[in-house]
């Protein structure tokens, strides 16, 4: 008896594929079945993978095929119609939204500046080439530049600095590369690691030979955002400019294809950056430990580290497990010490920040520094203001006295139109909509905008 592959093809006592009467299967046609079946429809149907519009893998289109038919239709020669699904990816995962993460396709490998740069053809890395030499810090900042400048995305645009603003040009730029290279070559400049080894400015790369240029992706990895390691902070080159994001491990679609590499030619910095995993020195232990209401041994940590670099005049106290207004100075400091400012030197110690102090890397706080001068101290809470008491207690659900407190100081800011009655202890829909109208005030959007108060929120609706 002959039955149907899904694919279209026929076969003889396929089991997997034997059926009693028509069924509807999902199906796709495979990348790696070389069957005249799947080879025509991965010719002939439009991708929907990463970086071929319009599609995308979060919006995996699935199709309905008839896996089997009677034994008279197919003794009669009349294969089952097949209306096979375009070829996809595995599905996003369960926090990707639909269309979430755009398309990238990428450009093959080019001189500084394009094909017709001044640069001239690139050459292809030998194994033991030498690779420009580069630190950690360096690689993170120069990622950090194209973040700031918001680089529009484009295969085909190169920027003053002469590399091609896609996925792997980003890279490219950022490991200070001679060209702008592709997902196809950049492990020449670099060598596996595993996942427990990756360190700021370590890449995860995904080059998919049967669509290289639109379904291949590369991001830098920028610190771990979580103790579970589960999430990660990417710097990565995409529509429609280059973002900084926390992303799951390994990324929002085919997360098991992705590998990590180690560039050849990142050095350890004045005190071994890059070298903290070896010599037991603690990985960036994630944003959720530090800021107010944190209390833990990384605090503390962070407080010797900065001491030691010259904030200790900012601790008035011994070094301790609770976070402080003090830490948040003491941290701005360091960082404005490195030449920061704005997000940058926002007070919170990020994947980069927490690098620079394990390793000793980067400047010194100088004494009379930044850290006294006025926009500091007034940027943190004013005296008498209640600290934060965290992001549990002012949420949907939350019954307690800092919900009142909220509403009472939202009111005498003058946001409190959504109140008919006077605030309460239990958190309702006019609380969050009185906070989205304060932080939409401060000029946020988006998800910045959400109506559910964080530190940033609670610090500027107490300050006098």
């Amino acid at each position: 008896m002959t039955f149907v592959h899904a694919c279209g093809e026929f076969e003889r006592e396929c089991e997997g594929h034997r059926m009693e009467s028509p069924v509807f299967e999902e199906i796709e046609p495979a990348d790696d079945c070389d069957c005249p079946g799947c080879a025509h429809w991965r010719g002939v149907l439009p991708h929907s993978r990463t970086g071929r519009f319009p599609g995308h893998p979060a919006r995996r289109r699935t199709a309905v095929v008839m896996a089997a038919v009677t034994s008279a239709a197919i003794g009669a020669g009349t294969a089952a119609p097949v209306i096979a699904a375009p070829y996809g990816e595995q599905p996003a995962g369960p926090d990707v939204l639909a269309g979430e993460e755009p398309g990238t396709p990428q450009g093959a490998r080019t001189p500084l500046h394009g094909p017709g740069g001044r640069a001239g053809p690139l050459a292809s890395p030998e194994p033991s080439a030498r690779v420009p030499a580069i630190t950690r810090a360096d690689i993170i900042e120069r990622a950090r530049d194209w973040v700031t400048r918001k680089v529009p995305y484009g295969v085909s645009f190169y920027g003053s600095d002469g590399y091609r603003q896609d996925c792997s040009g980003y890279v490219s730029m950022a490991w200070g590369l001679p060209g702008s290279e592709w997902t196809g070559s950049l492990g020449a400049y670099a060598e596996r690691i595993t996942k427990d080894e990756l360190q700021p400015g370590d890449m995860l790369l995904y080059h998919h030979a049967a669509d290289p240029y639109g379904g291949s992706h590369v991001v830098l990895f920028g610190g771990w955002a979580n103790t579970a390691r589960s999430k990660y902070v990417a710097y990565e080159q995409t529509v429609p400019h280059t973002r900084r994001k926390t992303t799951p491990y390994a990324y929002w679609n085919n997360s098991a294809r992705y590998v990590p590499y180690r560039y050849k030619g990142v050095g350890d910095g004045a005190a071994g950056a890059g070298a903290s995993a070896a010599t037991g020195r603690t990985p960036f232990p994630g944003v959720a430990s530090f800021g107010p209401g944190a209390d833990n041994a990384h605090v503390a940590e962070l407080r010797r580290m900065l001491a030691a670099r010259g904030a200790g005049h900012l601790y008035p106290d011994p070094p301790g497990p609770r976070w402080t207004d003090a830490d948040r100075r003491a941290t701005r400091a360091f960082q404005e010490a490195q030449g920061w400012r704005g997000v940058a030197a926002d007070g919170l110690p990020g994947p980069l920040t927490w690098e620079l102090l394990i390793t000793g890397g980067g400047r010194d706080i100088q004494s009379g520094g930044s850290a006294s001068a006025p926009d500091v101290v007034l940027d943190s809470v004013p005296d008498g203001a209640p600290d934060y008491p965290g992001r549990a207690l002012l949420r949907p659900g939350a019954v307690n006295d800092q919900v009142t407190r909220l509403g009472r100081q939202l009111v005498r800011k003058g946001f409190g139109r959504y109140y008919t009655k006077g605030p309460g202890p239990r958190w309702t829909e006019a609380d969050r909509r009185n906070v989205e109208a304060f932080q939409r005030a401060q000029g946020w959007r988006g998800g910045a905008a959400d109506g559910l108060p964080g530190p940033e929120t609670w610090r500027r609706l107490f300050l006098t």
